[in-house]
């Protein structure tokens, strides 16, 4: 609840900042600049409070476990005691368990398995809110595009201005504006502004003025 209502007010700060400057959308360099975080790469899994992790240690069964990561960051596991997770990718998190298992077992080999991702549940979302018929937050998949996202929230009502949506991006700790015309995307084929989505992205969809 905490999480939506502080989407909520980030949303309302975005509009605001558009509201008071001439143009409701970023300088062209702004928004191309934010257009090319599409192309970043995808960085590794790093591993977070409330995520659950599967344990599983090489030919001994009974030392293999499915643990939460807790508020400190840490994990318990057989023999090795409480190790710390947060921050680590899978990897370099079954490397420090077999350290830890190396005083008891010969050569051990571990493998981590994150089950559930309950640390990115929020950070990697996408939103889409204002003339949809269900405004939603949805996980962020990689590939997932503007489209993908509106049709995710049922489509466009029938007061929406699609040709007059825009997409809000963070990009060096500002908000960027860039203008998407869902008419376009949606009713005639022209994908120009059909982007690649990021994670944090919000898209708001105005109602026409009759």
């Amino acid at each position: 609840m905490r999480q939506t209502v502080g989407a909520g007010l980030l949303l309302m700060v975005f509009l605001l900042i558009a509201g008071c400057s001439g143009s409701p959308y970023s300088s062209e360099n702004r928004i191309q600049k934010a257009l090319e975080r599409e192309t970043e790469p995808v960085e590794q899994y790093r591993i977070g409070p409330s995520d659950t992790l599967r344990i599983v240690v090489w030919r001994n069964e009974d030392l293999s476990v499915q643990v939460p990561v807790r508020p400190d960051g840490r994990i318990s596991v057989p023999l090795a005691g409480d190790v710390s997770a947060s921050g680590e990718t899978p990897e370099d998190l079954a490397a420090k368990i077999e350290e830890g298992l190396d005083t008891y077992i010969r050569q051990p080999e571990v493998s981590v398995i994150v089950t559930q991702m309950g640390s990115h549940e929020f950070s990697h979302r996408v939103r889409v809110t204002g003339a949809v018929s269900q405004p939603s937050s949805q996980p962020y998949h990689q590939g997932m595009t503007v489209m993908d996202v509106v049709l995710g929230a049922g489509g466009l009502n029938e007061f929406a201005n699609g040709d007059a949506a825009t997409l809000y991006r963070q990009l060096d700790g500002n908000v960027v504006a860039i203008p998407l015309d869902l008419d376009a995307i949606l009713n005639d084929g022209d994908i120009s502004t059909n982007h690649r989505l990021v994670p944090g992205d919000i898209i708001t969809i105005p109602e026409r003025r009759f």
